[in-house]
């Protein structure tokens, strides 16, 4: 028992320092865009292809329709970072909508929540805002 009591006292000192300076740093929070960019493969035809994908709006990429619900980015000057809420569905004709994919995708970390579907990827690159109209 002296063994533990031992490192018992710097472990929780080490864990005390960690939570301060995470208590102590302001949060990073991250700027709503109104596009989100998104980039799919078509694994039959091996063709890439890089969407924009306005907030609030569908689009297809084959037989998939995505609708960005938001898209989120950090600011310049913090590790870079975007993020996008999905909604992806597989529409086929005669057919009634399949949800595939409903969840956050990050720039970052294309594999953290990824969209499992055997004929398409589809992954976040970045977001924007569109130029004045």
């Amino acid at each position: 028992m002296r063994f533990r009591s031992r490192f018992r006292a710097p472990r929780m000192a080490a864990s005390a320092a960690i939570l301060a300076s995470a208590l102590a740093a302001p949060p990073v929070l991250a700027e709503p865009y109104d596009t989100a960019v998104l980039q799919g493969l078509d694994k039959v035809t091996a063709r890439v292809s890089t969407v924009s994908a306005p907030v609030g709006q569908t689009i297809r990429f084959g037989t998939l329709e995505i609708i960005a619900r938001t898209c989120d980015k950090r600011p310049p000057e913090e590790t870079p970072e975007s993020a996008a809420f999905l909604d992806i569905w597989e529409v086929r004709p005669g057919e009634q909508a399949i949800s595939v994919f409903r969840g956050w995708m990050f720039a970052s970390s294309p594999a953290l929540s990824a969209l499992e579907h055997p004929v398409y990827d589809v992954w976040v690159l970045d977001c924007r805002n569109s130029g004045p109209g």
